[in-house]
């Protein structure tokens, strides 16, 4: 008999409401203080392993250093007396353009990203590449009108998330329906949940008979790799999906034993997973269903060009492509040869590309003040802006450089660029990010992507090359809704890059002038410094060349210890080389300067490419020329080096037209010529001239006749021949050459 579920068959049973921990749309819970939530990304593992290197390798930390050369000299205290004469440490203003900012001709409007894609679509009246993003709504409630299951909802309460991004809500029912999208937001809208959402629900739903990698995340950077990956571990952490990295700077056997037991989300950069896809054993691509770009367009520029394109190879046809950026400017042929479908166009906020609580202010430095920009930043940090605070330096040098000056100068600062390792990366992101230094010193590695939560200040303390660099550099605070400040150093060379800014920002940008006495101050200080800086400067130096050699010496060890065993690995394979890739971006970047200099000229990654092969070809041609000529050649080409420099050029103004219009090897190789033939004349003018002395000079023993001179000449040589004959016959002769020459027949 089947038991009832009336209470008399049950009366042990009791209802239970639900605990805390279950998700609950109205968000109430029993504690009635305030909920701690999780942490999007946590590298607190970081911090131990770089302790452990330290310890290993007999070295120490730059605090360390610093720490010890503040021992030996007492920091000097900076004066506030210098203050004085302002009322204020610094002053803001709205910016106004100088004189010489106005006479300069204005740039045209940047085009927006859906006019470019609608009017590369609708040329001779093709079908348009983009499909209708008509339906899509940019707003939702909550997370449960988007039918997301139960365990991502309940991810979402523990991580804090309520009310969906704008592109949250339209990217992810069309993601759940199989859709290729191209999404675009501005920093801090949420987009690494917008892709990682509707993933998550697919997998679910999914059939697990085998295990396969099923989705792909690609990132430019390893900081932004990591974040992703902790990321979409913390909203899948209710559900039994696996996902792993294959991320530069960290072990490859770790990742190659994760990789070949498939799990079912790997997020990667392009480099290190094509090393694992050519040289691990068990390790493709052949189920996957999703690939996704973060940051595509940094994905899409020369420097990954030739990664993404194998990785497309070795992808599936049939799969789901997702794209996303802040700035997606990336043109139509780029997105074709991604083999995109009938994809959507998402742009939320299109008219909101800078955050509303953003500050931005530029602080002109002057010619003469070029020599006194760090004292202008630390007197900025030490008065103004003196918590969470990131600072961009255009060069590993400078950031290294300015670390040490924080220190000595009492600031506490951590660096984060490539000029240190992997650990030490993640461990001045968590030290950072847990409030243990104010001051987070770095490159461009964390300007796309990477999500700090509270950065109040970004400085760049040398201007970006790009506006989209700014775009991405102070995307960095002001995020989800909070306030921000955003201030850029600009010099006279940036004046190109401040009109872009100021175009943008508008009215709103400001100008912030910094006290006269504060820099004087700071400048004496770090004066002072120069001997410390120097110190830690020598001392890193023997640290480096000490570790070098251990690390030559285990190698050597390693060899004669496992010899056989070294050999016997197959060689690892390289589809795309890194000498190939500098050669390509080299010569992507040799024509961008030559369209600035010389005109409209631009040429693609491709031709860029093939230039570059052809040049090689051609250097490796005359390398294996003949000595003489090769010589010669060069000797030419050092000639024609000297005449330009010295503005002597040789001919008329057809020998000019000449050498516009011709190659420099053929122009060599007639010049080669010309000095060969000119050697030739000279030669044969000497011999004349030789001739002709000889001819005005006869001998004085000439008295004879003509007839008996002729016979004693034929005597003489006769009786030479005899002789030498006589002698063994060495240096026999030809007898019709016994006369040396006709020259002797002639008449005197």
């Amino acid at each position: 008999m089947a038991p009832s579920s009336d209470d008399e068959y049950c009366p042990n049973f009791v209802f239970e409401p639900p605990s805390d921990e279950e998700y609950s749309d109205t968000g109430e819970h029993k504690d009635s203080g305030p909920r701690k939530f999780e942490s999007p990304w946590d590298f607190a593992a970081s911090s131990e392993r770089v302790a452990e290197a330290h310890a290993r390798d007999g070295t120490t930390s730059v605090d360390f250093k610093i720490a010890k050369a503040l021992q030996h000299k007492l920091p000097v205290p900076i004066s506030n007396s210098g203050c004085e004469p302002e009322p204020e440490p610094d002053k803001q203003e709205a910016y106004k353009p100088e004189p010489e900012d106005k006479e300069e001709e204005e740039e045209e409007e940047e085009e927006g990203d859906d006019g470019n894609a609608a009017a590369g679509a609708d040329n001779n009246n093709k079908k348009p590449f983009f499909a209708s993003s008509k339906g899509a709504s940019f707003h939702a409630e909550s997370f449960s009108e988007l039918k997301l299951s139960y365990p991502l909802l309940r991810a979402l309460d523990k991580l804090g998330f309520t009310k969906p991004t704008p592109i949250q809500a339209a990217c992810v029912p069309l993601a759940m329906l199989g859709r290729d999208i191209c999404g675009s937001a501005m920093t801090g809208s949420g987009k690494t949940a917008a892709f990682a959402l509707p993933t998550l629900e697919k997998l679910l739903h999914s059939p697990k008979h085998v295990s396969s990698i099923s989705v792909l995340v690609l990132t430019p950077t390893r900081e932004l790799g990591l974040q992703v990956l902790s990321m979409i571990q913390k909203l899948a952490q209710f559900t039994d999906i696996r996902c792993c990295q294959a991320i530069g700077g960290l072990p490859m056997k770790e990742q190659e034993l994760a990789l070949r037991s498939m799990p079912d989300i790997v997020v990667a950069t392009p480099g290190r997973l094509l090393d694992h896809l050519c040289n691990s054993i068990g390790v493709y691509l052949d189920d996957l269903t999703v690939l996704i770009l973060d940051e595509a367009d940094r994905l899409l520029e020369v420097a990954f060009s030739a990664e993404i394109r194998e990785l497309i190879r070795l992808c599936p046809q049939k799969r789901q492509t997702m794209l996303f950026s802040a700035t997606m400017n990336t043109t139509l042929d780029e997105l074709v040869n991604l083999s995109l479908k009938n994809p959507v166009r998402l742009s939320a906020d299109p008219s909101a590309k800078r955050p509303a609580g953003l500050t931005e202010e530029v602080v002109r430095i002057r010619p003469m003040d070029e020599c006194n920009q760090e004292a202008v930043l630390l007197a900025l940090c030490k008065k103004t802006f003196t918590k969470r605070v990131i600072v961009f330096s255009r060069t590993k040098v400078a950031a290294h450089r300015l670390k040490i000056l924080f220190g000595l100068g009492g600031l506490k600062a951590a660096e984060l660029h490539n000029n240190v390792s992997q650990d030490q990366r993640l461990h001045a992101l968590e030290i950072f990010k847990n409030d243990e230094v104010d001051f987070l010193i770095t490159t461009e590695v964390i300007s796309r992507g990477i999500d700090i939560p509270g950065v109040k200040t970004v400085i760049n303390y040398e201007c970006p090359s790009t506006i989209t660099s700014y775009i991405h550099r102070v995307g960095r605070t002001a995020r989800a809704g909070k306030e921000g400040y955003a201030v850029t150093f600009v010099t006279d060379n940036d004046r190109s890059l401040l009109k872009a800014i100021a175009k943008k920002v508008g009215p709103k940008l400001k100008s912030r002038r910094v006290a006269l006495a504060s820099i004087a101050d700071w400048s004496g200080k770090i004066k002072q410094m120069e001997g410390q800086v120097a110190t830690i400067l020598q001392e890193e130096r023997e640290e480096q060349a000490l570790r070098k050699a251990q690390m030559e010496a285990i190698k050597a060890e390693n060899m004669l210890a496992h010899a056989d065993t070294i050999f016997s690995r197959p060689k690892k394979t390289y589809p795309v080389k890194e000498k190939e890739k500098r050669m390509v971006a080299n010569a992507a970047k040799a024509s961008l300067e030559s369209q600035k200099r010389y005109g409209n000229e631009v040429i693609s990654a491709e031709q860029a490419e093939y230039l570059k092969m052809k040049e090689k070809k051609k250097r490796e041609r005359e390398k294996n020329m003949p000595r003489k000529k090769r010589r010669k050649l060069e000797a030419a080409r050092e000639f024609l080096e000297d005449e330009n420099r010295n503005g002597k050029l040789e001919g008329s103004r057809k020998i000019q037209e000449e050498k516009i219009g011709t190659p420099l090897v053929d122009l060599a190789y007639r010049r080669a010529e010309a000095v060969k033939a000119e050697n030739k004349a000279a030669k044969d003018v000497g011999n004349m001239m030789k001739k002709a002395s000889k001819i005005s000079h006869p001998s004085p023993h000439r008295t004879q006749s003509r007839t008996d001179e002729m016979r004693e000449m034929f005597q003489s040589d006769i009786s030479q021949k005899r002789h030498k004959g006589k002698a063994g016959g060495a240096g026999k002769k030809n007898p019709k050459h016994s006369f040396k020459s006709k020259s002797r027949y002639e008449a005197p």
